[in-house]
């Protein structure tokens, strides 16, 4: 059974991610800044949430929004510039709010300083700050890449005859955790920041750092899951415990791993307290649910198996008992998750929106929310490919096209599952832009701005935004639902998710209806001799029947 004994300020906090480029600009460069943010602190504040996490706003030429760094330790001057990141710091802390900042610790940019050192000869001092091959080896041995237009993972860099690495595009080289100089360089990048008072880190592909630098041939049983083959780099472990010695250990602070590639069997090594590596940890195992067997991220038409949703998310909680685990729908590289997990349609948005966040709020783990999720923004469903700005959808259109792909089959799937459906701006108020910026907005905002925004549903009752801000209120104030046991019920019931938070003499009931249709459960609960404690159909209860998207939460008394 959970319990408190191990409790933190991390394990009790709701996370708000905030995709610095859409939130709110301030200048009318149509690009989200820092000052923006800091003007929606109020805002933020009232969400009830505790920390945001931010995404990459380091200097950067902006291959991959960001996550290509050429200065770890300058802004980019698209989000302002240091003084505006000491002003956002100080004020979300005067409102008791946590700050977590996004560390790229298995590449940098291409631009960077060392990358430009390493490429001018072999005999610089910055050349093992990557992974090089000579060339007169012959080329090495195939490695995936996910966002090379050829999918090759080895660039050829003529001026010394050699190939580096890169995992993701060209632009971003693969950095060479091998070298204990290049080790520290993170370390000092991490003490800098956590120096200036930030609060924690959550840490880009990191189980990717360790490589095999030999570059054998990718084994066999891997089969196309290179994530998998990256993540059990041979000392992946090694340097996780020793920059928590160095580095983590000594702050008040959270350390969460993006886990691309890691399974139930081995999460324990990242989390397990006794281990002393990282905090958290979140799976991309319940990403990938609903995909069709070929195609590029694309759903599956018919939708995706709750029974298969409810398997997922319960062997993950399973997995997490030794240590602490997150829970997510939705984020910057993921689609809107009313869309992809809900429902869209104007008939079904409120209900599906708020039915998602019960779920995400009353799972024992810490949630994260990622920002307009809280007022039910959804996919905006680009017709043209001209539309998208993200280098992974651009660049597999690229790679269909030089080899024949079927391309309207591509731009319809992406409708649902690109990453750019969860990038429009922040929809505030009906006003131009959704309130966003007065400029031209990088991407375009999600035209139902007009009816999906901030400004309409802050003083309404019944909006998703007060729904969720009422959530939030109800997990503070009960640590059931927060450290009870999770027991699955109602298991083979391929449209509700039901299931139980117990701790200690108090038991909650949670029954969520995943389908647009009127739905039967069975558990062996009393209902009649519970507390309906929150609904978001109100006091509109059936016996036994949940009606489309509905969600219940229920106290024993």
């Amino acid at each position: 059974m959970s319990d408190q004994k191990n409790s933190a300020w991390w394990k009790e906090a709701v996370i708000y991610q905030i995709y610095p480029r859409s939130f709110k600009d301030s200048n009318r460069d149509g690009i989200g800044d820092l000052k923006g943010i800091i003007s929606k602190l109020d805002y933020i504040k009232r969400l009830g949430v505790d920390a945001v996490w931010l995404n990459p706003i380091f200097a950067s030429p902006n291959d991959d929004n960001g996550y290509d760094i050429s200065d770890y330790r300058n802004i980019m001057p698209d989000f302002g510039n240091m003084a505006d990141f000491d002003e956002l710091l100080s004020q979300m802390h005067q409102k008791d709010l946590k700050l977590i900042l996004d560390l790229v610790p298995n590449h940098s940019s291409d631009e960077h300083f060392w990358f430009q050192e390493s490429k001018k000869s072999r005999e610089n001092p910055y050349r093992d700050y990557y992974h090089w091959w000579p060339a007169e080896k012959g080329k090495p041995s195939k490695r995936f890449s996910f966002f090379d237009i050829n999918r090759d993972a080895w660039a050829y860099d003529q001026n010394t005859d050699a190939y580096y690495l890169h995992y993701f595009s060209r632009k971003q080289p693969d950095l060479n955790w091998e070298n204990p100089k290049l080790r520290q360089e993170i370390y000092n990048i991490l003490h800098f920041w956590l120096n200036k008072g930030v609060d924690g880190f959550r840490m880009d592909v990191v189980p990717f750092i360790s490589k095999d630098t030999s570059f054998p041939p990718i084994p066999p049983k891997y089969n196309g899951n290179f994530a998998y083959y990256y993540a059990n780099g041979p000392f992946l472990h090694k340097y996780l415990k020793e920059m928590n010695q160095q580095v983590l250990s000594k702050y008040n602070m959270v350390s969460i791993a993006e886990g691309i590639g890691v399974n139930t069997e081995d999460v324990h090594f990242f989390i397990d307290p006794e281990r002393k590596e990282l905090d958290m940890l979140y799976h991309f195992e319940g990403m990938g649910i609903g995909f069709t067997p070929d195609g590029f991220k694309e759903a599956n038409p018919d939708g995706y198996s709750l029974l298969e949703f409810k398997q997922v998310y319960t062997k993950w909680d399973q997995a997490f008992e030794k240590g602490w685990g997150t829970i997510y729908l939705g984020n910057h590289d993921q689609p809107r998750m009313l869309t992809r997990w809900g429902n869209d349609a104007p008939e079904y948005r409120d209900y599906a929106a708020k039915m998602l966040h019960t779920f995400l709020l009353t799972m024992r783990a810490t949630p994260f929310i990622y920002h307009g999720d809280e007022i039910g923004m959804s996919n905006i469903k680009f017709d043209d490919i001209n539309d998208y700005r993200d280098i992974e959808s651009i660049n597999m259109y690229q790679y269909l096209l030089d080899n024949g792909g079927d391309l309207p089959r591509f731009i319809k799937a992406q409708k649902i599952t690109a990453r750019d459906n969860g990038r429009t701006p922040f929809q505030w108020d009906d006003s131009e832009n959704g309130g966003f910026t007065d400029g031209k907005p990088w991407l375009k905002v999600n035209p139902n701005y007009k009816i999906v925004n901030a400004e309409n549903q802050q003083n309404d009752p019944k909006s998703i935004l007060n729904y969720f801000r009422a959530l939030i209120q109800l997990r503070k104030k009960h640590k059931t639902l927060i450290y009870g046991e999770y027991q699955l019920l109602d298991a083979i019931n391929k449209s509700v998710y039901a299931y139980s938070r117990k701790y200690k003499d108090e038991t909650f009931i949670i029954l969520l209806n995943f389908t647009a249709l009127e739905a039967n459960f069975n558990i062996d609960f009393e209902l009649a001799k519970a507390e309906l404690i929150l609904s978001n159909y109100g006091n509109i209860i059936k016996r036994n029947v949940l009606k489309p998207y509905q969600a219940c939460i229920y106290k024993l008394t």
